[in-house]
């Protein structure tokens, strides 16, 4: 499945990825050259070490890649009073009595522990493009539960992309 992104998302996987392949690569090569110069492999554990790190890095750079390839550029077509991408929304929850805040964004910044919301989440998908005040029911298996907007205010802050 295609990541959904934004262009600022894809700005930093572009840099993401050109740090990892002019800065990072270099120093990783070199540190497994260093640690094979040590001599025994069967029992070099910085050789083993290095090797690891510089294979993440090459998976790291091959995920990201893979990622722009085939990743679906998300507009962002609400209003100022609506909900949308990097806006931070106050939610009531009916059932629980509770209100919380979280940020709206793409699945690839979204980490709930954070209070980051993915658009692409139950709850993402339900609130885009509302307004505050609407009462909207989530869906969840055969039923749901109900929030309510109860603030919009546009974030500035940046967040970094998620690694894995």
């Amino acid at each position: 499945m295609a990541e959904t992104l934004t262009r600022d998302d894809i700005k930093k996987i572009e840099a993401e990825i050109e740090e990892r392949k002019l800065v990072l690569r270099p120093k990783l090569i070199e540190a497994v050259k260093e640690a094979r110069a040590h001599g025994d492999l069967s029992e070099n554990f910085e050789y083993y070490a290095a090797k690891r790190e510089k294979n993440k890095n090459e998976s790291r750079i091959n995920y990201l890649e893979r990622m722009l390839r085939f990743c679906h550029v998300y507009e962002d077509k609400t209003k100022e009073d609506q909900v949308g991408i990097d806006k931070v929304v106050e939610l009531y929850f009916e059932d629980d009595d509770e209100s919380e805040k979280f940020k709206i964004v793409t699945s690839i910044r979204g980490d709930s522990l954070e209070g980051r919301l993915s658009i692409e989440s139950p709850i993402g998908k339900a609130i885009i493009g509302k307004k505050k005040g609407d009462r909207v029911l989530v869906p969840v298996g055969d039923g749901g539960y109900y929030v309510k907007i109860m603030s919009i205010e546009i974030s500035n802050e940046e967040d970094e992309i998620r690694s894995f």
